[in-house]
Formats: structure tokens, C-alpha cells, sequence
């Protein structure tokens, strides 16, 4: 039975079961079709050529040479970079000028993998920009059994390490060599972060020594994950770096996931600092950056972000655009807008310097940075950017995910008129509801569906504990009374 690949081509990525879904005969057709449909039309008749990399996973290798091999057999010239994380293929992309191809699952547990294709400079491939036509490409010539030969000569595959060229990019953005000593615990949960760490901040990769004492925790690389999952968004897998970071006198915490394309801080009590504050503070120093250079700050975020993140955008000179929850969306609006910065609240961080492409690893340095800059624990200097508390993302099982936000939505808004507080209503994403309780405490909920699941998500923020808790208790009343 053949498969069907819509099962495993997401929105943006590739991701599925190996083998039983992904296995190298789909991922040479895959690279065949990439080739075709997106390395190939770019070359505009010149040499067609792309990189591929891989992280840690045991079954990386052999898929990501299946890959290059089918993009080889229509003439494309692969360069294969091996081991890297997420990001260091956008560097790879980016800096070389041509399409790109990373094997990961990112967070997911060990039997998974996937792909993450990028065209030239980073720029994304989704279900509006290849994406379908690549997965309709490939789906013809597994049903028919085979993969066509290609015509014309065949590509060449030739293997480079771009690790130091990653990290003296990444430290020629953020130059650290006379911050202030500070010693940093880093998570890298057996994931891309091992590999990537010692590169960037220290001198693994033949770069000066930085002033900075790193611990390392789970850096040997391990794509079965023994000691926790790769994905530093739950809770659950911040314990460790959480305990780790007070007991080392450490200034702070960073853990990174699987393909170490995202980062979380931990301030030196071992407290988590909050995706959104951390877009702030970075946002910060890029406006002071963009308005030294006479250009005017654009900084996008997403409609997840703390309303302290547009808040401080417009209060230092920026110009703050909201966006739909999404890499492409980002992507798309940062090229749109020629933005500097953009961040989203599951702690993916884009840079104009970086391709407007995403990189935790920046987003840390940048944290590093303002760190080494001030006299303050990190405690107090996250705090200027903490105005709000929020509830975290919080998944309810629906049957009618439509029905039951407009349900929702009708009865707080009805509510709230009745009470002489009308709220505001907005649909970039699901449905946003910003309102206000008396005496003026501010507050917001979000409902979005989930594409793949029967999960309706809500995320609150109030101007205090309490005004979060009120609409938040109330919408999840509501949602469970609906459902």
C-alpha cells in the first residue's frame, strides 16, 4: 500500500514515523521533487546546487544521503554539512546563496523524523511556497512505483563542516569578547545544542575562548533522549536546568530543543523568563541598533506575545506589527516589512541579520549580552519586561472547534457589554478578545483550533494573577459548558 504522503507534509515541514511512514525510498523521491519543483527553477539555467544537514537522530545519516541523492539524480550539486542544528542550515542556505534541506523532528521522540526544506537565503517553503507541489511531485512516482531518471548529467555530493563559519557569523552579530564574566548553565536536552554550544560559545571550533563559565547539561548527543524530551515549551523538561542553575551560582539558564532552532532563559533563581520578555528585551537592543543607524525599528511578533512586547517596541521608537501564529507568517512579514526582529511566544526568534531566519542561539547571545551590560541579576533586569501574567497555552477537547469559540466569544462579549465593559474582537488568528475589568486591570484570551487535532487552544494574560485567572477560569467554564 502506498503511501499517503499528505500524512507526513505538514503546513511546513516533513515529519512522520520511521520507517513506517519515512524511509529512504520517500525521501529520494522527495529530494527528486524538491529539486525539480524549487533548486532547479531557481537556477535560472545556472548551476543547480543545495545544502543538507542533519541532526543527531539514528536514523539522520542514512535519510539525509537518500535525500541528497535524489536531488543528485536531477543534476543538482549537493553539499552536505552534516551534523547541525536548525539554524545552522538557514547559515548554510543563507551564506551560500542556495536551497536548503535540514533532517530533524525537532521535539519529537526518537522514532520520528522529518525534513525542513528552505529555498535560497532561508526563505521557507510551505503549503503557499512549494511545498503541496513537491508532495503531489514525489506522491506520482510512489504510486507508480519508481522514480523516474533523470535526464542530463547527474550532481555531485561533497561533504563541509560549516560549524566555525556558523559560530564567528553568529558572534560577529553579537560581540561578546568583553562582556563582563558570567556563568551560564545550558540544556541541551542530548539534542543539536551539544554540538553547537561549544562552537558558538566556547572555543570547540578554534574561536577565541569567551568570557563565560558554561555547565553543561546532556550535551552528549542522543537522538533516543534518555533523560528528557527535547522540548523546553513543556515545563516538565525544565526541571533539571531549573534546579541546576541556583546550585551552580550560575547568572543564568538557557535550554535549547532538539534541533536547537529555539531557546529558553532561566533568570540565576532558576525562574523561567517568559518567551515574550525575552523578545522585549532582544526587540530592545535591536530598535537602539536600527535607530543609531537612522533607519526606522520594525519589530514583528506574533498575537500569542505579551501586550508588554508592543508596549515597549512603541515606547523605545519601534514600530510593532502583529502577526498570525507561524514561522511563514513571521517570515513573510519580516521580509514584507524589512522588520529587524521578530519573536514568537514558543520561543522561535528571527533576525533580518540572520536571513529572517530564526535562531536561538542568537536570541541567547542577545540575552548574554544585555546581561554582561547591566549590574542587575537577571531577575530584576527580565522584570522591566514582565508587566503582564499570562496562562500559558491550554488545550481543550472539542468536537466543533468553530461552534464552540463563537460560543464563547458571544457569551463574554454579551457579558462584558452588559456590564458597560464592551470588549474589542479580532480574527487574524482564531478569535482575540480584549477587554478590561474594573478599575482598569486589562486583560486578553485567544482561541485557536488546531490544525491536526481535535484541540481547541486558549491563551489568557491579565494585568495581574488575578484578572488572568478571572477570564481564564470563566472562558474554560464556558468551553467545557459548550463542548
Amino acid at each position: 500500500m502506498t503511501l499517503d504522503l499528505s500524512t507526513v507534509i505538514k503546513a511546513y515541514d516533513v515529519r512522520g514515523l520511521v520507517p513506517e511512514q519515512i524511509d529512504e525510498g520517500v525521501v529520494r523521491a522527495l529530494g527528486a521533487a524538491f529539486a525539480e519543483v524549487v533548486v532547479v527553477p531557481e537556477a535560472a539555467g545556472g548551476p543547480a546546487r543545495a545544502v543538507v544537514g542533519h541532526d543527531m537522530r539514528p536514523s539522520s545519516p542514512a535519510l539525509s544521503a537518500a535525500f541528497a541523492d535524489g536531488l543528485a539524480s536531477r543534476g543538482v550539486d549537493v553539499e552536505v554539512i552534516g551534523l547541525c542544528s536548525t539554524d545552522g542550515l538557514y547559515y548554510a542556505s543563507g551564506a551560500r546563496g542556495v536551497p536548503g534541506a535540514m533532517f530533524t523532528a525537532s521535539h519529537n521522540p526518537a522514532e520520528y523524523n522529518g525534513i525542513k526544506l528552505c529555498r535560497a537565503g532561508a526563505r521557507p517553503v510551505g503549503q503557499d511556497t512549494g511545498l503541496v507541489a513537491v508532495r503531489e511531485r514525489a506522491q506520482t512516482w510512489l504510486d507508480a512505483g519508481a522514480v523516474p531518471a533523470g535526464e542530463g548529467r547527474r550532481g555531485t555530493v561533497g561533504e563541509s563542516d560549516l560549524l566555525r563559519d556558523y559560530a564567528a557569523h553568529l558572534r560577529s552579530l553579537v560581540d561578546l569578547s568583553g562582556a563582563r564574566p558570567l556563568r551560564v548553565v545550558v540544556d541541551a536536552g542530548n539534542g543539536m545544542a551539544g554540538h553547537t554550544v561549544p562552537a558558538v560559545l566556547g572555543d570547540a571550533a578554534g574561536l577565541p575562548a569567551l568570557p563565560l563559565d558554561v555547565t553543561a547539561l546532556y550535551f552528549e548527543l542522543d537522538g533516543t533522549f534518555p533523560n528528557h524530551e527535547a522540548n523546553p515549551l513543556d515545563p516538565a523538561n525544565l526541571v533539571d536546568l531549573q534546579a541546576a542553575v541556583p546550585r551552580a551560582g550560575a547568572d543564568l539558564g538557557l535550554a535549547f530543543d532538539g534541533d536547537a532552532d529555539r531557546c529558553f532563559v532561566v533568570d540565576e533563581k532558576g525562574e523561567p523568563v517568559s518567551p515574550s520578555a525575552v523578545t522585549a528585551l532582544v526587540a530592545r537592543r535591536e530598535i537602539a541598533k536600527e535607530l543609531a543607524a537612522g533607519r526606522e525599528p520594525v519589530i514583528i511578533h506574533n498575537l500569542i506575545t505579551s501586550l508588554a512586547v508592543p508596549e515597549i517596541v512603541t515606547e523605545d521608537g519601534g514600530r510593532p506589527v502583529r502577526t498570525r501564529v507561524g514561522h511563514s507568517f513571521i517570515k513573510q512579514r519580516m521580509a514584507d516589512e524589512d522588520a529587524v526582529f521578530g519573536g514568537e511566544h514558543s520561543a522561535h526568534y528571527y533576525f533580518r541579520d540572520f536571513w529572517s531566519a530564526d535562531t536561538g542561539m542568537l536570541a541567547a547571545m542577545h540575552v548574554l549580552a544585555a546581561l554582561a551590560e547591566s549590574d542587575r541579576p537577571l531577575s530584576e533586569l527580565a522584570a522591566e519586561y514582565e508587566r503582564y501574567t499570562a496562562s500559558g497555552e491550554i488545550n481543550s477537547r472539542v468536537a466543533d472547534a468553530s461552534a464552540v469559540t463563537e460560543s464563547v466569544v458571544a457569551t463574554i462579549s454579551a457579558e462584558e457589554e452588559a456590564a458597560g465593559r464592551p470588549v474589542e474582537i479580532d480574527r487574524l488568528d482564531g478569535v482575540t478578545v480584549t477587554g478590561s475589568d474594573e478599575p482598569g486591570g486589562r486583560w486578553w484570551f485567544n482561541l485557536r483550533a488546531s490544525n491536526t487535532e481535535p484541540l481547541l487552544r486558549l491563551n489568557a494574560e491579565g494585568a495581574d494573577p488575578a484578572a488572568m485567572e478571572r477570564i481564564r477560569d470563566r472562558v474554560l467554564a464556558l468551553i467545557g459548558a459548550a463542548a
